[in-house]
């Protein structure tokens, strides 16, 4: 590992714990980040001490420039998340991710770093792998808007015939279903391009639903079970999309800051686009009762029978390349740190923005 360390959005939920991970490893790192509020909250949780700390606007070069001095490697984890709301503020996410990642890669043309591990995420699949009845695979599964709105959640195939839902491998075909994964999708070309046309390596890692202590509890568009320990602790039931049925990989953050530690360090992965996850696939009506039980609160999920726009229906990861290039083995479950959620849940103030979000997305005509 390098001497000097840029973490992008380190000051973030992943980036708090991957900077942790660094240090660990005896690593000097700097950090960028703008402490946007609807992420952060007022009264934002800092890197740790031993960190150098830059703050500032990734789109803005000269910023960038100075957070790049001296440093040999870059993990590029600032963005602006949330499937729901990039599909009304497109301008917002387009500017932090995409022109964010611009800036940052013509500072490293100037100053060129070995390598530069960038957070893509799954939604850029769209659906996952589904197969036949007969074991076929189709990687080529969109639902009908029609059906949707009917509450026939689930995808067809053409002829009528139910699909299986199968672990999603990096050869499936990217289907861009929101702003936000067609943003991550131009992150992750963007860069892979220039570490072709550069001498920068380049991976970037597809990351699944990343959970843990430590995740923006009062943001609405963070991770679901973020969102659903706010409502919990707020006396509300966990709002459910759909049917509740719909299946997610969640990986643990622990699990994640690793998976990047080791994507810098393994000499093989340069150019490579890889899954982070755990390889299992819960129900998400399933998620939110388990934490309700770890949280000691009888409050069921509230199942909405309508759909967001920009949702998919299953995807969940099958993590055989990260085993076989980085090394990678998650080491904690989902079932196994609800506990640990619930405690740190339990310890902290939030305020519910569940209702305010969907109230933002049913007024433009996104839930369905």
């Amino acid at each position: 590992m390098s001497n000097l360390c840029l973490v992008t959005g380190g000051a973030g939920f992943i980036g708090r714990r991957l900077c942790a991970e660094l240090l660990a490893e005896g690593c000097a790192v700097r950090v960028l980040d703008d402490f946007v509020e609807q992420v952060h909250g007022e009264a934002p949780a800092q890197p740790p001490e031993e960190v150098e700390f830059v703050r500032g606007d990734v789109r803005d070069p000269e910023v960038v420039a100075r957070a790049l001095d001296g440093v040999d490697q870059v993990f590029h984890l600032a963005a602006e998340v949330g499937v729901g709301q990039s599909m009304y503020e497109i301008a917002r996410y387009v500017g932090g991710n995409d022109l964010g990642t611009a800036v940052l890669l013509e500072a490293v043309i100037e100053r060129p770093v070995k390598r530069l591990v960038l957070a893509s995420s799954m939604s850029v699949y769209g659906e996952g792998l589904y197969r036949t009845a007969d074991g076929q695979p189709m990687n080529a599964v969109r639902r009908d808007p029609a059906s949707i709105r009917e509450g026939r959640w689930d995808p067809m195939a053409s002829d009528g015939e139910r699909l299986s839902p199968a672990p999603t491998d990096e050869s499936k075909p990217v289907d861009l279903a929101s702003i936000y994964a067609l943003t991550k999708y131009a992150q992750e070309k963007a860069c892979l391009i220039i570490g072709q046309a550069y001498p920068v390596e380049v991976v970037a890692l597809r990351l699944f639903n990343v959970f843990g202590p430590g995740q923006a509890l009062s943001n609405p568009y963070t991770g679901v079970l973020a969102n659903f320990g706010s409502r919990l602790m707020n006396g509300q039931p966990p709002m459910v999309f759909e049917d509740g049925n719909q299946q997610r990989d969640f990986v643990h953050v622990d699990d994640v800051a690793r998976a990047f530690r080791l994507a810098m360090e393994a000499p093989d992965a340069a150019g490579e686009v890889v899954n982070i996850g755990s390889g299992h696939a819960y129900r998400i009506a399933d998620v939110a009762t388990m934490l309700a039980d770890a949280m000691g609160v009888d409050l069921q999920p509230q199942i909405l029978g309508k759909a967001r726009a920009g949702d998919i229906r299953h995807c969940y990861a099958d993590i055989s390349k990260a085993r076989h290039l980085l090394g990678f083995e998650p080491r904690y479950l989902l079932e196994d740190r609800m506990g640990e959620m619930a405690q740190w849940i339990a310890s902290s103030e939030a305020t519910d923005g569940g209702e305010a979000m969907r109230a933002q997305l049913e007024t433009r005509g996104l839930v369905a």
